[in-house]
């Protein structure tokens, strides 16, 4: 009976040594690190899934951007983004300003800047609330504008953000 018991007890030591070196060769959990230095600690999503769009691999020009901006991004963010209209049902009761942008989409590297925003452009979203009146409207998914014109205005937000 006691050899059972001690083999027992051996099992239950290797298994509960095997456990805490796996739990420590384990790859830890990835965190999402500042990306500027206003002390940004979490990158935004917009709520509709999706990935990057073809515009972040495409060189986008602020110039044309601003075009792009004024005729489909006024009306909610207004003039070079510095207003968000009144948003009522969202959390926050407006839409968000571009410019200052939310410090948590901004980045040091440029295609992450660009990619954090074309989420947004790309899928749309739908403000935190119990019902928001404006959603951003996904003018990629929705084909409204080209890679290229979202790379455009792109280019346009991150120049309004320098």
């Amino acid at each position: 009976m006691s050899s059972v018991f001690k083999k027992l007890t051996t099992a239950i030591v290797l298994l509960l040594v095997l456990s805490a070196f796996l739990a420590a060769c384990a790859p830890k959990p990835a965190t999402v690190a500042p990306t500027s230095g206003e002390g940004a600690s979490e990158v935004p999503k917009p709520s509709n899934a999706g990935g990057p769009g073809e515009a972040v691999n495409l060189t986008g020009n602020a110039t044309a951007g601003a075009d792009v901006y004024t005729k489909n991004c006024t009306s909610c963010h207004g003039a070079e983004g510095k207003t968000g209209i009144a948003n009522p049902g969202s959390d926050d009761g407006t839409v968000p300003v571009l410019n200052p942008i939310d410090p948590g989409l901004k980045s040091a590297d440029a295609k992450t800047f660009a990619t954090n925003i074309d989420l947004f452009v790309e899928h749309g979203s739908t403000p935190a609330g119990s019902n928001p009146a404006k959603l951003m409207t996904a003018f990629g998914d929705q084909k409204t504008l080209t890679p290229q014109q979202i790379a455009d205005v792109i280019a346009y937000v991150i120049s309004l953000n320098k």
